[in-house]
């Protein structure tokens, strides 16, 4: 598995614990949920700065999203 399939599987695995929709993380975000979606199949490379607005929006700590 990649690291960009890892990241993108812990976004949908903690957004799923909130129980939102990529809509919602996008809007909560700021990051559109097309992108969103792409990052979570690990199509995409996300960067430090978005990666930051999302681990926000996930309501956890960066060293917490990095526990795989």
């Amino acid at each position: 598995m990649t690291i960009e399939e890892k990241v993108g599987k812990r976004i949908k695995e903690l957004r799923n614990i909130l129980g939102i929709s990529q809509e919602e993380l996008g809007f909560r975000s700021g990051v559109h949920r097309t992108y969103i979606a792409s990052l979570e199949v690990g199509k995409r490379n996300i960067s430090v700065a978005t990666l930051e607005k999302i681990v926000n929006a996930l309501n956890v700590s960066l060293p917490e999203f990095f526990k795989f």
